[in-house]
Order: structure tokens, then sequence, then C-alpha cells
């Protein structure tokens, strides 16, 4: 026996306690009603295992009778290595090592069971973590050591191949780093010719039921040592398994083929090597057998082979180690036969009978393989000497290809099409059920994008038709609405994918034929799917106007408009429908603005809409309205204004006798509003204040008098009062307030999206100050920041006309001294509400939101303003910076994250602008030591580690910018004796500022910071440490 003198000694009674709670704790697991007094006999074992004295458990609880005691002896080792390890003395290491080989050498020869023996393996694993990672001389040739020390004392081969696997496992997932992860790596890979070796008797040997432990151990293990086996070691070792694919003998059938798997997707032929050792035999086996259980794999990991050889004529050439069997099973096969009929076996799975999450579970494994196809279909390029032409028997296999791939693809779209049918009135689905299928749909809508890569234009033909077809069929009693609805979605899933330049069968889809044909009352699901389909394919109408159709583009436009429009009123469909009908004026409003009149009665006839999706059908009126020429669209939009405006006022005029509905109608009239301002911006118009054409000045001349035209400018004052009446009537209402919000965005805009009834900032902003004196909240500091930006428009790119660009530029000046006045007035108001709120004891923490929000406001002012800051009252400025500063204490990332991004905006635009010399100077010497000790102390361990990297640019912000400056406050920061406690040594910090301090770049600041980072947070040399700071 080793000397275990060197082992920590527990008392017997001390050990005889630790055993009698073990099997009180296995006792009580098997009775109810014993959960506190498990909880504790739990607790205490964990707190006895925890003493220095704990390793004197091992041996003892090894020589125990009972099992539980053993086991718990055995991961007491593991236990104390793997976390105690660093008060361990380091002079009996070696003593250790050799203690615990033999103890797993004779549990192993004694016939402990697996799960202890199992244990003493991870144990051995964790010790040599801990010795060769760091020092391989400790421990030289470990796994040799081990098998050879369990072999002398007679362990069985499954014994060793066990251990060998965990091996594996542990160091697989081990968290090591650089060099002490490649000597650990090569510690394995020295060991291969040995585990190969270990492994190769049993897979190749006969199996009987004396070989059978034997041949799955080693499957096993083969499996955990795939990414560290050489293709060298590993193809000798595939046909073995291939023949182990017997179904007779289950439990080795489903490891040979769990072992193929993981070959295909870990080892060194993962990448589609191997054809002749893999994939060929594996195709001449489903030929003659096939299985699910390998099918998808062999797909995932040979989708290059059978895109290159679809519709080869070659024959199939395994190699001679590939069995006799196969070989002779694969004689006058060639390999676009047997693509084929794997790709046959692989179809018949997708649609596998029944409906998917409630029938079967099958088919949805195989749609990625279809993608991966469609993916490799298009990378098989034919090769051709450069300057060469290729061969006529190249030419031929490309159209061969080719064509059988369209053949496969067809097959594979008429399979889900099928596969994707609802079932008819009457199921009895459960709601998971019917959400799983409905997530099963949208996974095929994205294969049908694949399948129409290789299919093109006769997939949508085919579809159409199918619509077509099917619509006959059903007035004979043939075929259901589900078919129709399960078309449709097709179609509606395909829509991203296609060029409507060469698709010519969409005329026919929104013709009297098809649209006019589907229901519009009843059938609620086709009618919703054929919705989204006209929403998703609104702006085919406006496409490639000068290619006649039949009938005439406006007329199916019109037709599809009516449809969605018959469908508003219904409250099953109205969302779909108001949608549908958004995208359709929103994408078509010039061919639609001859039709006004038809939207008046839509709008007259608005009570039918449910409130719901009333805003968005003014939206679409709005849109519609937007393309008439300004003048004309001032009635139109009067008439779709006043009344609301009008409501507002009513409600609005007796706070004190409300009606029981009147916070909802408000809310009402609000989104409306919102919803009209949206629709009267046109999204897809460019930026006109980037043009130099003269028809743009035209254009903004026109607009610019329309917005001049009395009546518009009081529906504008009319819309302010509304908004200012409900902000000091209803400000506290978070619902009434939301929706205020939503309008002022929506009708607000920078000049080139100016519309008739866009509202200034000024007074909006005025408007926010007093909401925020009412109650500090995110959503109108939000809405501040926006309007502050509007203030204050990026500028345009110059025109060539220098004239004009002289005076845009003169107005540019006053436009931006006017926006600093604005500024001026409004932020004193932001600042004292804001800070009140923050500075109150809790007001950071418990408010993130608010501080992101905050600052992120602030930020567009340093951005555009800088001045302002500066030129606040007396100790506005410093009252501000303490607040930022403490905000970059603050472990809610985002609330740090926009405290950053503000300070690191005042810093750098105080540098651009030379006129803030002297109050950046008065600025960095008050407050810019408090700032480096806040993001020094961040990336030492008081910030969060997602936060690293903005405070990594704050650093570099400050270096650069005051790089003198910075060399001092680092100094006094890090070697004060106040500094944040951490893992960082002297050595460490004046490493860390030499690093920085000598860095002319951001990525060299990144990296010592980030250096700086592990180390004082006691995560260096680990993978998640690094992960963390880099994510």
């Amino acid at each position: 026996m080793a000397d275990v003198s060197f082992l920590p000694a527990l008392s017997q009674s001390d050990i005889d306690r630790a055993a009698q709670l073990i099997l009180q704790a296995y006792a009580n697991a098997s009775s109810s009603g014993q959960g506190v007094q498990l909880q504790r006999i739990q607790q205490e074992l964990l707190d006895i295992q925890r003493l220095p004295e704990a390793w004197g458990l091992v041996i003892p609880f090894l020589n125990h009778q009972d099992q539980n005691i053993q086991f718990f002896g055995a991961h007491t080792a593991q236990v104390k290595i793997a976390r105690d390890w660093s008060s361990f003395p380091q002079e009996h290491v070696e003593a250790l090592r050799d203690l615990l080989i033999q103890l797993t050498a004779h549990s192993v020869a004694v016939g402990k069971k697996k799960v202890v023996l199992r244990k003493l393996f991870v144990s051995l694993t964790s010790l040599a973590l801990k010795l060769v990672a760091q020092h391989p001389t400790r421990w030289p040739n470990w796994i040799l050591t081990c098998v050879t020390s369990m072999s002398g004392r007679g362990a069985a081969t499954d014994h060793i191949l066990d251990f060998l696997a965990i091996v594996a496992e542990e160091v697989s997932s081990a968290d090591l780093i650089g060099s002490s992860k490649s000597r650990m790596q090569q510690s394995l890979l020295d060991a291969t010719t040995m585990v190969v070796q270990a492994m190769k008797s049993p897979i190749e040997g006969p199996l009987n039921p004396a070989s059978h432990n034997n041949v799955l151990a080693a499957l096993k293990c083969l499996q955990a040592w795939l990414s560290y086996l050489p293709s060298s070691d590993l193809t000798p070792l595939l046909p073995s398994i291939i023949s182990l694919l017997r179904p007779d003998v289950d439990d080795v059938f489903v490891c040979a083929s769990d072992t193929l798997q993981e070959v295909m997707a870990k080892s060194a032929l993962a990448d589609g090597s191997g054809s002749r050792v893999l994939t060929e035999p594996l195709l001449v086996w489903l030929d003659s057998y096939g299985s699910r259980i390998l099918i998808t794999a062999l797909g995932d990991h040979s989708t290059s082979y059978i895109a290159a050889h679809i519709a080869s004529p070659a024959s199939i050439s395994p190699l001679p180690s590939a069995g006799s069997a196969l070989l002779r099973e694969s004689q006058n096969k060639t390999k676009g036969q047997l693509s084929q009929v794997f790709l046959k076996l692989l179809l018949a799975y997708s649609g596998f009978p029944g409906y998917y999450g409630v029938d079967e579970d099958v088919s949805e494994m195989t749609l990625g393989f279809w993608y991966m196809l469609q993916e490799a279909l298009w990378n098989n390029d034919f090769y051709i000497e450069d300057g060469g032409e290729p061969s006529l028997a190249d030419q031929q296999s490309s159209v061969d290809q080719t064509a059988v791939a369209k053949e496969l693809y067809v097959e594979v779209v008429k399979v889900l099409r099928r596969k994707i049918k609802y079932p008819g009135p009457g199921n009895a689905w459960s709601k998971d059920q019917f959400e799983k299928f409905q997530v099963y749909r949208r996974d095929v809508g994205d294969i049908l994008i694949n399948a129409y890569y290789v299919i093109r234009g006769d997939m949508i033909g085919f579809f159409v038709s199918e619509v077509a077809n099917d619509l006959t069929s059903i007035q004979i009693g043939r075929k259901e609405w589900e078919d129709v609805e399960a078309t449709l979605h097709c179609i509606l899933s395909i829509q991203e994918a296609l060029d409507y330049e060469k698709t010519p069968h969409l005329p026919r889809l929104f013709s009297p034929e098809i649209l006019g044909r589907l229901p519009t009352a009843g059938h609620i699901r086709v009618r919703r799917t054929t919705l989204s389909l006209l929403g998703t394919y609104a702006s085919w109408f406006a496409s490639n106007p000068d290619q006649a159709t039949v009938p005439p583009r406006e007329e199916l436009l019109t037709t599809a408009v009516s449809y969605a429009v018959q469908a508003l009123p219904d409250a099953m469909l109205s969302l779909q429908a108001a949608t549908a009908l958004r995208n359709l004026c929103d994408a078509n409003r010039k061919l639609l603005a001859p039709r006004i009149g038809a939207f008046a009665e839509l709008h007259a006839g608005l009570a039918r809409v449910p409130d719901s999706e009333k805003a968005t059908v003014m939206e679409s009126i709005a849109s519609v309205i937007e393309a008439l020429p300004p003048a004309d669209a001032i009635p139109t939009v009067e008439v779709i204004v006043n009344p609301l405006i009008q409501r507002l006022v009513e409600t609005l005029r007796s706070p004190t006798s409300l009606p029981p509905n009147a916070r909802e109608q408000i809310i009402l009239q609000l989104e409306t509003l919102s919803g009209i301002a949206k629709g009267l911006t046109d999204s897809t118009s460019s930026d006109t204040l980037l043009d130099d054409d003269p028809e743009v000045d035209v254009t903004c001349e026109v607009l610019r008098s329309a917005r001049e035209d009395e009546r518009v400018v009081h529906l504008r004052q009319s819309i302010l009062d509304a908004i200012r009446a409900c902000v000091e009537i209803f400000g506290h209402d978070a619902g009434i307030a939301q929706a205020v919000n939503e309008l002022v965005k929506s009708i607000t805009s920078l000049p080139a999206d100016m519309t008739l009834i866009s509202l200034p900032a000024p007074p909006l902003l005025e408007i926010v100050c007093f909401a925020l004196h009412r109650q500090v909240t995110a959503s109108w500091l939000s809405v501040a920041g926006i309007l502050i930006t509007q203030l204050s428009p990026p500028p345009p790119i110059p025109l060539s006309d220098k004239e004009k660009e002289e005076i845009r530029a003169k107005e540019r000046v006053a436009q931006d001294e006017q926006a600093k006045a604005v500024v001026a007035g409004i932020l004193p108001s932001i600042l004292s509400t804001s800070l009140a709120l923050l500075g109150s004891p809790g007001g950071m923490e418990n408010n993130p939101d608010i501080v992101q929000e905050f600052f992120n406001c602030l930020d567009r002012v340093a951005q555009n303003m800088p001045s302002n800051l500066y030129f606040l009252l007396p100790g506005g400025l410093d009252a501000l910076m303490q607040c930022a500063i403490r905000a970059l204490t603050l472990q809610e990332r985002y609330s740090l994250v926009a405290a950053c991004s503000f300070l690191s905006t005042l810093i750098h635009r105080s540098y651009v602008h030379e006129s803030l010399a002297p109050y950046r100077t008065q600025l960095v010497s008050t407050h810019g030591r408090a700032i480096t000790e806040a993001v020094v102390s961040g990336l030492a361990g008081q910030a969060p580690r997602s936060a690293t990297t903005n405070l990594i640019e704050m650093l570099s912000t400050l270096l650069t910018r005051c790089l003198s400056e910075c060399r001092l406050w680092l100094n006094d920061v890090l070697f004060s004796e106040n500094f944040i406690a951490s893992k960082a040594t002297k050595e460490d910090k004046e490493r860390f500022m030499k690093a920085v301090l000598g860095s002319r770049t951001l990525k060299k600041t990144r990296e010592a910071a980030q250096q700086f980072t592990l180390v004082a947070r006691g995560l260096e040399g680990t993978s998640f440490g690094y992960a963390s700071i880099s994510s």
C-alpha cells in the first residue's frame, strides 16, 4: 500500500458520523415528507467535505461495504482536487498521484460498481488537469501510466475503455486556454496510438455475448476521442463499425449508429471527406436496409457528395477495406442511383404520414437537409481549366444534374405543401399542438425558399395553377378550402425570393379567376392567409409599371384593396385586413390617389372597424392622401383630422365629469392621429435635401406654401393645443402619456420628411418639460432626445451650385443658433427634474430605464450642442458630471453604457471646438480623476463584465484627449489604498499602466485593459473569462 501519511486525518468518530449521514440521506431520499431533513443532512455533508481534513474520508469510504459511501469517498477526492487544490501541500502532489492511481486500480480489481469507478476515473483526470496542464514533467505519459496500472491489476477491457472515454470527455470540457490547453491536448494526442489499439480489438472482433459490453464501451470511447484522432487512425475502423449496424442487436445497432453520426459531425471527416470509406458504403447500406436513425446525419455530412453525384452514371468505388459484404452489394450500382435512393428515403420521411406535432415528430428532422443540399448544388461547380471550354461530357453532366435537382425539388415542394395542410373542421388539437404545427409551417416556408432557388419561375406557376384547380375542384366537392390555404401559404412564404420582373404568373393570382373566387365570408383561416398574402405582395402592384397585365394592374390593385376592406369589420380578421390595407396603400400611393373618393367612403364607414384597427385604417387613408398635390390634400386632411381633435377637446373640457370610457377614447384618438401622421409621411421617398435637382426645389416650395395655408396652420395649432391639454390634464396616466409619446414621434420629422401636419420641435419640447415636472419617465426623456436631434439635423451633402450652397450654409448657421437657444431654455428643466429623481436614495438603481434614456438624451446635446452644457447655471454641469460618474459604478449594464457614451461624446466634442478650450480644461481638471477611478475600478471588478468593452472605450477617450493628465490619474488611482479589492498585484498594475500609456491604438489599449480585467477578477487562464469580456 502506498504511503498515506501525508493526507490530513479525520478522527474515527468523524468518519463514522459522515458515513451515518450518507446512509440517512439515501434512506430519506426514498421517503416522502423528509425534504427538510434531507436538506439538513446534505448541508452537513457539504460542510464536512469542505474541511481540510476531508481528504481523510477517501480511503475509509472506498473500503466501506456500502456502495453509496464508496461513491461519496470517490466524489470527495474529485471535489478536493477540483475546488480545494490551492490549499493542498505541493510537496505531496506526487504522493497523492501515486495513491490515487493505486486506489483506482485496486477498486477496479476488486470489482467495485461502475458508478464508483467512473467517479474515480474523473478524479484521476481532474488531477491530471492540475498537474499536466501546468507541469507536464510531474506526470509524464499520465494516460499510459493509469492504463498500465489498471491492466496490471487485471482490469477488464470495458473498464479500460470507460476510463479512456472519461479522459477525453473531461479534458474536452475543461475550462483551459493557451499553453495549459495545448499541453493537455498534446498529452491526449501522444496516447492516440494506444487508445486506437484498445478500441480496435473489440470493434473488429466477432460480436457475441462475451464481447457485447466491450463493443459498446469501445464505440462510446471512440465517440469521445473523435476530435483527437487523425483520419488515418479513424478510417480503418469505419468498415467494422458499419458492419455493426445489425438490427438484430438493438443496443449495438443504436450505438454504432450514434458513433457514425458523431464521425460525420465531429471527426476529421466532418468536412465531407472520406466518401469512398464512409459516404458510399453507407449509401450501399441504406440501399439495402435503410434507417431513419442514420439518414439525417448522412445527409448533413454528405450533401456535397450527393449534390455532385445526384445524376452521376459513374459506378461507386468503395475502398476494398469497406468489407466484402458491402463490396458485393455495391456491384452494378452507380453513384447517381444510390444518391437518388437516399433522397427518396429522405423524401419519404419528410412526407411522413400524419400531422407534425400531433401524429408524428419525424418529418421535421429532415428539413435542414433540403436547405444544405440546395446550398451544395449552388456550390457544386464543375472544374474547367483556365481559358478552356467545358467538355461535352461536363455540359451533359451539368444538364442532367440540373434536371434531376429540379425534379427532386418539385417532389419536395409537393410533399411539403401536403404536410402543411391544416385538418378540416372538428379536429380536437390542443393549443400546444397548434403552436407546434404553426412553427413547423414557418420552418417549411424557409425550405420552400431554398426549393425556389432550384426550381425558379416554374414553382410560382405550379402554385398558382394549383390554387386555380383547387378552386374548381371545391365547387364539385373534390377539394377542401384547407388545400387552397396550404398553397396560398406556400406562395406567401417565398415572396422574399421572387424577382417580380421574372414572375409572370402573379397577375393571374390577383385576377378574378383566383382572388375573385376566394371566400369573403366564413372560412376564417383561408381568408386570413389571403390577407397576409396581399399585404406581403403589396409592392408587386407598383413594380414594373410599364409591363401590361390582363386585367390592368390598377384593376388588380382595386380588387386587392376591396378584399381587405371587406374583411375589416370581422373581429377575427380585422388585424390582418388592416395590415394588408396599410401595406397596399403605402406601397401604391400614386396608383390609388385617383380613387381617393373610395377612401372617403371607407372613412365614412369607420365606425364598423374595431377600435384596435382604426389607427391602421386611418394610416392607410392618409397614405393615399399624401400622393395628392399638397394644396389639393388640405381639405381631405381637414376632414380626417378635425373630428379627432374635436372629440379630444370635448372630452378634455370637462375632466371632472368624464364618461366611463373617456380614457380609452382619448388613447384611441391619439393613436389615430399617430396613424394619420405616419401615413402622411412617405417612407419610400428619398431624402430630398440630398438632391440637387431643380424639381426638388419646386416640390419643397409647393409643400412649404401649402403648410402656410391658414387652414393648415390652424390645424397644426389645434393638434398642438390638444397635445398640451392631454399632458396637462392626464399627464400622470401612463397609457395616455405613452399615446402622446407615440404621437409626438410620429408627427415630428427631419426637414426631408416634412408633411402638412408636421409640428415643430420647440413647442413640443416645452410640453415634454412640463410632463417631466409631473413625472420623470424614460419615454418622455426619449422623446426629448428625438426632438433635440430634430433641432439640429445632420448636415446635407453640399450642393454643386455654390450660390445655393452659400445660402444653405447661412440658413444652417441661423438654424444652429436657434437650436442652441431652444436647448438653453429647456435643458435646465430636464436636468433639475431628472437629477432630483436620480439623486434620491436608490433613484438610479431602481430606475435603470430612466438612467439610460437620460444619458441618451444628453448624449445628443453633447453631440450637437456641447457648449450648452458648459453654459449651464453654476453647479449645473458639476451635478450632471457627478451623476454620470456615479452611473459608471452601477451594476445595470445599459445604464452604465449610456453614461459611458455620454461622457465620451462630451469629452470628444469639447476637443473638436477650440472655443471650448478653457471650459474643457476646467471640466477635465475637476472630474477627470473621478472618471478615471470609476472606469479602472469597473475594469477591476466593480462593473459587470458585459460592460468591459464600453469602459475600455471610455478609457481610450481619456488617453486620447488628455494623456498627460491620465498618467497622473492612473498612478494615483491604481496605487491608492482605497482602490477596489482585486486579484491584481502591484506588478500587474504597473504592467497595465505602462501598456495603456504606451499604446497608440484602441486595439492595443483594449488588449492591455482586457488582460488587466482578467487578472484583477481572477479569471486569467480561463476560457470563461475571455469569453465574458469579449462577448
